[in-house]
């Protein structure tokens, strides 16, 4: 019932589709957990989603959580409760992340959507400019992309199926470069926007506290405050990190 309110609500808006995984000690954030404990990176995973969904809250247009699992479903559907209307879970199939989007994309465009935005839960800088700037170039370009600083995609936006993406080198500093590759091969016509970052490494989390300084969105403000917090805790003694963080 969810999904055909949607259709008859939805036409030609653009839908936003955040790829998820349910945050948990040892699943998403290994790079992280590596360098700063699986604690610490849960709860960094746990606070970026937190951004992701508050995007979610203010997107104009249908909203899809596709978390990794089929397990998950459940989880999915509690996190946006004031928004059940407009917001339906589509849990991802199996396969590397390439076949899971293609999967994915194909059931939700078998349900009627045309335009699609993509985002991951990691990307927290995303503003409303960004996506603003998105649904304006979709009605023109087949496929809108904003690149990641470290060669991957912080947004993937495409008014058309997208080509074969399970040959893609995931997680890698060639994605995006292969993934602008392959969509032109496709004969998509494409538009590329400003460079933004993830969160993938520690260095990142560092760039939060930049980044979202001045950022009044609550839950960036969250985010902002507990990276403030890991990096002061982490240089406490370190007088030139301490003043970097507080200032």
């Amino acid at each position: 019932m969810r999904t055909a309110n949607r259709q008859e609500a939805g036409g030609a808006q653009a839908a936003l589709v955040l790829v998820c995984k349910r945050p948990a000690s040892g699943i998403g954030k290994q790079r992280l957990a590596a360098r700063l404990g699986q604690e610490t990176a849960s709860r960094i995973a746990e606070a970026l989603l937190a951004c992701a969904l508050e995007d979610a809250r203010h997107w104009p247009g249908p909203v899809i959580i596709a978390p990794s699992r089929s397990a998950d479903y459940a989880w999915a559907d509690a996190l946006l409760p004031e928004m059940r209307s407009k917001v339906d879970v589509k849990p991802q199939s199996a396969g590397n992340l390439g076949q899971r989007l293609n999967a994915l994309d194909h059931e939700l465009r078998g349900t009627g959507l045309e335009q699609l935005v993509y985002i991951g839960s990691d990307a927290p800088a995303l503003t409303a400019a960004d996506y603003a700037t998105a649904i304006r170039a979709l009605p023109n370009y087949d496929v809108v992309l904003k690149p990641a600083v470290d060669g991957g995609v912080v947004l993937m936006a495409s008014r058309r199926h997208w080509p074969a993406l399970d040959g893609l080198a995931w997680s890698t500093a060639r994605l995006g470069t292969d993934l602008a590759r392959c969509c032109r091969a496709a004969g998509h016509s494409m538009a590329e926007l400003a460079h933004s970052f993830d969160v993938d490494e520690e260095d990142d989390v560092v760039r939060l506290i930049t980044a979202l300084k001045a950022d009044r969105r609550p839950a960036r403000r969250a985010l902002h405050l507990l990276a403030c917090e890991l990096f002061r805790s982490r240089n406490t003694g370190d007088s030139g990190e301490e003043s970097r963080v507080e200032s």
